[in-house]
């Protein structure tokens, strides 16, 4: 093929070679200008590259400045609640036992048969009620032998005051005699010692006497235990003799005849913890519920509290009395006691989803006048939804609900209602 058709770089390409296997000689004009062609396109074409990675890092920069700018310029909207002040008077519901306000259990006081039993378990009796009769026809007998021994002890006072009625005359009328010398002292010293004589027999007797009249009074008590009445108001819960039952009036094991409690007045004992327990005193009102009795609150008032709380639970012995006048409470029965303790310590109540936990403790994001500031509160007690905050935050201020964890102090927000 001629060198005539070849492209021009072919051609010098083929020039050169020729020129260097003829023994080195030196470029033409024509050929040196065409490297410089070469040459300044590569530089043209790297700068241009330079020039389009500058122009995109540039790019790149000012988007990121632009983010940036953005970001800070950038106001959140979020969720806020107004911290309230808690209420006067705090709401404690706490389980308890009912009892009845008076309980007791009846004993024999005399030995014998029951030959009378005028109640039953649920009768309802009256303070004084006949509740049952024990015969002892022994003790009518000892009855009758005391009053005669009693008779007879008497009738020996009065003739040991006769005596010394009589030994007085007697010394009277000789007590001159010997004065005057018409009588012999012995006859004196006899009179006056039969004197003292018989009124040491009337002083022995009056003690007989005595005696015997008390132990008349223990027998007729005695009898008069025969008839067990009731010691109050109330119904006959538990009954543990029949008629012909053989009860004994010992003091160590005295048969145990009936079980009678008053149920116009219910008594509910309910623990207090400690921390529910300051401001309790007796007449802070009180409801009582019943699980079985849904439709029914039952309302009475603290009577009675512990002056100390036990050591093992924490917690403070409480007695609440409830008026029973219907009967419908009975003792023994599980229920609910809502109490109504005055607050002692003011304090105010934060969201729960308020609350930011981190190493500085426990902090609310409070804002103000658009400006979030990280303030650490003091938390009293957490009741579940809500906080008792006792240091921190003041009535009023709005915190963030469900704060993201890039708010930082300074930060402004917009802030809407809680929904």
């Amino acid at each position: 093929m001629d060198d005539d058709r070849l492209p021009d770089h072919l051609n010098e390409a083929a020039v050169i070679n020729s020129d260097i296997a003829a023994g080195g000689a030196q470029p033409t004009g024509k050929r040196r200008y065409g490297g410089i062609v070469l040459a300044v396109s590569a530089i043209l074409i790297l700068t241009a590259a330079v020039a389009l990675g500058s122009w995109r890092s540039y790019a790149l920069y000012r988007e990121a400045l632009s983010t940036a700018q953005q970001r800070r310029d950038f106001v959140p909207s979020l969720r806020a609640a107004s911290i309230q002040s808690s209420d006067d008077v705090v709401l404690v519901t706490l389980p308890a036992t009912t009892s009845a306000f008076e309980s007791a259990n009846i004993f024999a006081r005399a030995s014998g048969y029951i030959d009378k039993r005028n109640v039953d378990i649920g009768d309802h009796v009256k303070q004084g009620q006949l509740l049952a009769e024990i015969a002892a026809p022994e003790l009518d007998h000892q009855i009758a032998q005391a009053e005669g021994t009693l008779v007879q002890l008497q009738a020996a006072l009065q003739q040991a005051r006769a005596n010394a009625e009589l030994a007085q005359v007697t010394w009277n009328r000789d007590r001159p005699l010997v004065e005057q010398g018409w009588a012999t002292k012995q006859q004196g010293t006899v009179d006056v010692q039969t004197l003292r004589a018989q009124e040491a027999a009337v002083g022995v007797a009056q003690g007989n006497v005595t005696a015997q009249q008390a132990q008349l009074l223990v027998l007729k008590q005695q009898k008069a235990y025969q008839q067990v009445i009731a010691p109050f108001d109330g119904v006959i819960t538990q009954r543990n003799i029949d008629v012909g039952s053989l009860v004994q009036a010992d003091a160590v094991s005295s048969t145990f005849m009936f079980t009678i409690q008053q149920s116009n007045v219910i008594r509910a004992q309910v623990y207090v913890p400690q921390d529910e327990a300051f401001g309790l005193a007796p007449g802070v009102e009180a409801v009582i519920r019943v699980p079985e009795i849904p439709d029914r609150a039952f309302r009475g008032k603290v009577t009675r509290i512990a002056d100390a709380l036990q050591p093992g639970t924490r917690t403070l012995l409480t007695e609440v009395d409830i008026p029973n006048p219907d009967g419908l409470l009975t003792s023994g029965i599980y229920c609910t006691v809502e109490l109504h303790v005055p607050r002692k310590v003011p304090s105010l109540l934060v969201p729960a989803n308020a609350i930011i936990f981190n190493s500085d403790g426990m902090q609310v994001a409070v804002v103000k006048d658009g400006v979030v500031h990280i303030r650490k509160i003091s938390v009293g007690r957490d009741l579940g939804t809500t906080v008792e905050a006792s240091a921190g935050v003041a009535r009023g201020d709005q915190v963030i609900l469900n704060p993201p964890v890039d708010l930082t102090e300074g930060s402004k927000v917009t802030i809407r209602p809680a929904s």
